[in-house]
């Protein structure tokens, strides 16, 4: 016999249509949370800036104060949802109008969206100046640098000679991630180097008898001398012909390498000063680079012009004089010296 069951009351039927509707509400809200768009009512791009170790309240707040989120509940519900509050990536990003909550928050975790900083490293360089800007640009942490910059074990790990990477640190300009890690800044840095001094120019700098470091020293001295760039061959083989014949190089950069408060002006104390880079006093090269050179000047210490000129002084014009004895090289001195009266 067959057996009907009861229709269901109507306190049930209320109960299961009140629940439909919380799924359904439910429902929508997340919907809403995660995908509905954030508008801007000037349609421009946002920046905002994540630094390493934020908060994640931190980084809603800027999200927020930028206007890139229209509800800091909702997209803490988006972020929690959708994977959880802690692993979310430093950087400089730009959002545009229109994204979602699970949009911006994927971007923040995946580093999506984010804005590639130029900094632009001058020729010449010593390592200090340019934490200094990488500083400045980046947000990055100047004494962290220098201490990768100055470690031994860094500098071998990288298979480079030397106590510190000074001399390395290419001059270029870098594209690079705000407060990105400062290991990875000097790397690329170092790397860049060795894809520019390759076995072609390291076979060249063996021809004079010189490691890369010697090279690369040599370069920075030619590097601080030079201001035109037709010059610098000119100035190398200066430096070339003095070695050559046992002279001192007498290179005023490996002095200014010393000073505590320069650049400044060489006073003639200043040749006295006993320190194995003052090449006023020592022979040879010194023991490291005076600074970071670039291509051009890496360049002119391994292919040098070839003439007879052991001296050479500032002509208050941007350029030298160049002189093969020294009585010319005095005669050109006392022009400097009047034209310097005259300025």
């Amino acid at each position: 016999m067959n057996t009907i069951s009861p229709p269901p009351s109507r306190v049930v039927r209320y109960l299961i249509l009140a629940g439909a509707v919380l799924i359904l509400s439910g429902g929508a809200v997340l919907l809403y949370a995660l995908y509905w768009p954030n508008t801007f009512p000037d349609q421009a791009e946002r920046l905002v800036f994540v630094s390493r170790g934020a908060t994640f309240q931190t980084i809603v707040d800027s999200l927020d104060r930028s206007g890139v989120i229209r509800s800091r509940l909702l997209f803490r519900v988006t972020a929690r949802l959708a994977g959880g509050t802690e692993r979310l990536q430093a950087g400089k990003y730009h959002f545009y109008s229109g994204l979602s909550n699970l949009d911006i928050y994927l971007s923040l975790r995946d580093g999506r969206n984010t804005v590639l900083i130029g900094v632009t490293i001058p020729e010449g360089l010593r390592a200090r100046a340019q934490a200094r800007l990488f500083a400045r640009a980046l947000g990055i942490d100047s004494a962290r640098y220098m201490s990768i910059v100055n470690d031994p074990a860094i500098v071998r790990a990288f298979g480079l000679e030397g106590g510190s990477l000074e001399g390395y640190l290419l001059p270029d300009t870098y594209r690079l991630m705000w407060e990105q890690d400062e290991r990875e800044i000097v790397e690329r840095q170092v790397d860049e180097f060795k894809r520019f001094f390759n076995d072609s120019l390291e076979a060249r700098a063996k021809e004079f008898g010189w490691t890369v470091q010697q090279a690369v020293t040599f370069a920075s001295i030619v590097e601080g001398e030079a201001v035109l760039a037709d010059e610098r061959p000119v100035i190398a083989g200066v430096y070339h012909n003095r070695l050559r014949l046992g002279m001192k190089l007498e290179a005023d950069p490996t002095l200014q390498y010393i000073f505590t408060d320069g650049p400044r002006r060489v006073l003639y104390v200043d040749l006295r000063i006993t320190h194995p880079y003052n090449t006023y006093l020592y022979p040879g090269l010194p023991p490291g680079p005076v600074n970071n050179p670039g291509k051009a000047s890496v360049l002119a210490a391994l292919y040098p012009r070839q003439h007879g000129y052991l001296f050479f002084v500032a002509n208050t014009l941007g350029g030298h004089w160049f002189a093969k004895t020294y009585s010319e090289h005095v005669q050109n001195v006392r022009k400097y010296r009047r034209s310097r009266a005259r300025n």
